[in-house]
């Protein structure tokens, strides 16, 4: 009979290491923020489009 040379795993966590769980961000959005910040962005984009050469005068 042959030897069986396995190798075996953790089996709490597999080899997998989670990051986020203690990782916590000096900067803090809250989700309105990021939706304005979008729509003003959206607006600017909007009118330099249409009228992006008479305000700029290129």
């Amino acid at each position: 009979m042959a030897k069986d040379n396995k190798i075996t795993m953790p089996t709490s966590t597999a080899g997998l290491t989670r990051y986020f769980d203690d990782y916590k961000s000096k900067l803090s959005f809250r989700p309105q923020s990021i939706i304005i910040l979008v729509i003003v962005v959206i607006i600017i984009e909007i009118i330099l489009h249409s009228q992006g050469l008479r305000i700029l005068g290129f």
